[in-house]
């Protein structure tokens, strides 16, 4: 997928550096959130503070304490979102995410899933800092939430945020949890751990009489039971690569998978771990495949007859030996899931264990639905309560909630805005360009003479250009319509200055003293027609002519044969409407993909535009 590859090393420094700005002075934000959202509530509790003693007695028998299984998910899940945002905290992850981690979840899946995953990771490749940081406070906001919200409304909310991110990374993240591809398996993720974020962000957001009996508990467990069997069938259909540890010298599917996790960067202890198991795996295949089925099946069997009235005998101890199997699976297939640098997530197994546990509190803990929280009688309307006096009691009680979860929320949208703002560009950031280049350099001196013809033969001059801005650079006019960086770079500049191309002139001086007048031109009217750009200026003139141009601006003349696609200069000037040079742009072109040339080309525009503003 090449449009996720930026093309740059993930530990690139000036990547990473922009990438520890963004989350330091974000980070500053969200703390400026609490604080000020903590003074409030202290305000507003001093306010309170002479509410009626026998109102705030009324709001406390009226609570209810929140449903163990609810609770086990709620705090389980917004732990896990906090432990994700941290994660997405790894240097290496603005620059590798869509490339290392996104586009190889979604090898093997139909077209269309490629598709739909390119186009988030393309996305997330042209703006690697702004999307990186993003993510971090989405996920950081939503486990706070969880955990600040125990119940009521804004207590379902947090499960619907969840389920809302939890989507949108099974989806674009996870490629649909990569159940459309091939080798899918519980044991090594499946359906992905997104997914089970998902379920939890439903339960959560249930309402309060949802959790009263046990029927939700049963429910749990009962499609738990059946998620796990149809999990069998899958682990033990053949031709799959389950049965073989090796094949034909080359490593089954279990055993390539635990080998490429043994194979992250992880402390030794950990790796030793990974690397024995791929190895018992590799020579046990069949052995380990056969206890695999059998477990799941039977885990199975019993959690759907734990469904049952007469079952439910069978819930603890299959619930138990579940727990047991998600440990070891953990540990000694998904080798902890988040080591390496690009670990976004513990992997599945943790997450299918807080499901787990929580159907099976949901069903021996149920509150009963007499004592439930909605089903308890409200006194009267809400002008009722505060004639009463109740409502100062209420806020007090929940208000240290409220505002916390609003500051959670605050945290939310410190990421959503941003991330919204960058899939909303089509054009790349300039840190890319940065990051392969290094910064512009800032001069302040009048631009060296040029007196040249253009395309069609007309005489040009730095001064006949006053009152615009000039973006220069030298090429061998045949690199215009095919050298696939340089010029496309400027031509796409162009394009972004939209309005403002009419105060611009993107101007390429011929380097190349070789190229015939004749074809110098006919090239260049095919690059203007090919890039729709109409402020382009070709200049040329006799051997005699360009030397100096070249010699004033630190260019190399390079002698090609007419016609030869090699030459061009590694350097733009930007120059001001009054004749001055205000920056030079090294223009290497690194990597050259799809993204680098569009942070070059943003990086132009903008230069552009400064210049504009000159006084």
């Amino acid at each position: 997928m090449p449009g996720m590859n930026s093309g740059l090393d993930i530990s690139n420094p000036a990547v990473v550096a922009a990438f520890r700005s963004a989350l330091v002075h974000q980070g500053i934000a969200a703390l400026l959130i609490f604080a000020v959202l903590s003074v409030a509530w202290v305000a507003v509790r001093d306010w309170r503070s002479g509410a009626a003693g026998a109102g705030r007695a009324e709001a406390a028998g009226r609570a209810t304490a929140e449903p163990a299984g609810r609770r086990v998910l709620r705090i389980g899940f917004g732990l896990l979102w906090l432990l994700d945002g941290l994660l997405q905290a790894q240097p290496g992850m603005a620059v590798g995410l869509p490339s290392q981690v996104v586009a190889p979840a979604a090898d093997g899946s139909p077209g269309w899933v490629q598709h739909l995953v390119n186009w988030a990771g393309t996305a997330w490749s042209y703006h690697p800092v702004q999307a990186g940081a993003a993510v971090v406070w989405i996920q950081v906001g939503i486990g706070l939430w969880l955990l600040f919200a125990a119940r009521g409304p804004l207590s379902r909310l947090a499960g619907l945020a969840g389920l809302a991110w939890g989507l949108v990374v099974w989806v674009f993240g996870e490629a649909l949890g990569g159940v459309l591809g091939p080798g899918l398996s519980w044991l090594t993720g499946a359906p992905g751990s997104a997914a089970f974020y998902v379920v939890a962000g439903v339960l959560v957001a249930l309402p309060a009489r949802a959790w009263a009996g046990p029927r939700l508990g049963r429910v749990l467990l009962g499609g738990t039971g059946v998620f796990l069997a149809a999990m069998a069938v899958l682990q033990a259909w053949p031709g799959r690569g389950f049965w073989q540890g090796s094949m034909a010298g080359q490593p089954g599917s279990l055993t390539s998978m635990v080998q490429s996790m043994a194979a992250t960067s992880q402390p030794g202890g950990f790796e030793s771990l990974a690397s024995g198991s791929a190895a018992f795996i590799r020579a046990h295949g069949f052995g380990v495949n056969v206890f695999a089925v059998l477990a799941l099946a039977l885990l199975g069997a019993a959690l759907a007859a734990s469904a049952l009235p007469a079952g439910r005998r069978l819930a603890r101890p299959a619930v138990i030996a579940l727990l047991v199997f998600c440990l070891a699976d953990w540990v000694l297939v998904q080798d902890f899931g988040f080591f390496g640098g690009l670990g976004t997530d513990p992997n599945s197994a943790i997450p299918f264990a807080l499901l787990a546990a929580g159907g099976y509190l949901a069903l021996v803990r149920a509150p009963d639905r007499e004592t439930s929280p909605d089903a308890a009688p409200e006194p009267g309307g809400w002008r009722q309560r505060i004639r009463a006096g109740a409502l100062p009691a209420l806020l007090a009680a929940a208000g240290a909630r409220a505002m916390l979860s609003a500051a959670a929320v605050g945290v939310i949208i410190l990421g959503a805005v941003p991330l919204a703002a960058a899939q909303a560009s089509s054009a790349a950031s300039p840190i890319l360009a940065e990051a392969i280049d290094g910064s512009s350099t800032p001069l302040d001196s009048p631009a060296p003479a040029i007196a040249l013809t253009d395309q069609d033969g007309r005489p040009v001059s730095l001064a006949s250009l006053r009152g615009q801005a000039v973006l220069l650079t030298f090429l061998d006019p045949v690199c215009v319509t095919q050298c696939p960086i340089e010029a496309q770079e400027f031509r796409q500049a162009g394009v972004l200055l939209g309005p403002d191309a009419s105060k611009v002139e993107l101007v390429a001086v011929n380097l190349n003293p070789l190229y015939s007048s004749t074809a110098y031109t006919r090239a260049f009217d095919r690059a203007e027609r090919l890039s729709g750009v109409r402020n382009w200026l070709f200049l040329t003139g006799r051997p005699a002519q360009l030397q100096p141009v070249w010699r004033a601006y630190g260019q190399a003349s390079q002698t090609l044969p007419a016609g030869a696609m090699l030459g061009h200069s590694e350097s733009a000037f930007v120059i001001g409407p009054s004749g001055r040079l205000r920056e030079e742009l090294d223009f290497d072109p690194g990597p050259g993909t799809a993204a680098t040339e569009s942070s070059f080309a943003t990086e132009l525009a903008a230069a552009a535009r400064q210049a504009l503003g000159e006084q």
